[in-house]
């Protein structure tokens, strides 16, 4: 049983890290910083960096609870 967990575990990790780097990135200079702040704050997001948001989201939750797990069951 343990091992499998480590397996997801590895498998979480590995899909965290991808889908943060195919985010794209917030800001690009000043006026990416003026833009990117205007459309936080009206709501406006691409559909495929929102969607990459809510999985990373849940991958970063999925992460946090099986290190837990794994913690709990190495000692």
């Amino acid at each position: 049983m343990r091992l499998a967990l480590i397996i997801i575990y590895v498998v979480v990790c590995v899909s965290l890290i991808a889908t943060v780097l195919l985010q794209s990135g917030r800001s690009a200079g000043l006026s990416g910083a003026i833009t990117g702040g205007a459309q936080s704050l009206f709501g406006k997001k691409k559909g495929m960096d929102d969607l990459l948001g809510r999985i990373t989201t849940g991958l970063a939750v999925g992460f946090m609870i099986m290190a837990i797990i794994l913690t709990i069951l190495a000692s």
